[in-house]
C-alpha cells in the first residue's frame, strides 16, 4: 500500500490530485484507520480556518492612511 503524506491529503482535500491519486487516496482512507484519522484532523483544521475572520486594527489602517497621505506628493514628483 502507498504511504500518503499530509501534503497529499491536503491536495486531496482541495481536489488538487490526479484522478489516479484521488482513487488511491480514497481506497487508502477506507482501509487505513490512521490515515483516515490524519485526514479528519486536516479536515477539521480547514473548517476552523474558514471560520476565522481577520481584519486589521483601526489603528493600523489609520497609520497606513497617514503615511500614504504624507508621501503622496513624492510619488507624483518623480
Amino acid at each position: 500500500m502507498t504511504k500518503f503524506t499530509p501534503e497529499d491529503l491536503v491536495q486531496y482535500l482541495y481536489n488538487e490530485t490526479s484522478v489516479q491519486k484521488t482513487a488511491a487516496i480514497k481506497a487508502a482512507l477506507e482501509a487505513d484507520w490512521d490515515l483516515r484519522e490524519s485526514y479528519e484532523q486536516i479536515l477539521a483544521g480547514q473548517k476552523n480556518l474558514e471560520e476565522i475572520s481577520l481584519s486589521p486594527r483601526d489603528e493600523a489602517v489609520n497609520k497606513i492612511l497617514q503615511h500614504t497621505s504624507k508621501n503622496a506628493g513624492q510619488l507624483y514628483s518623480h
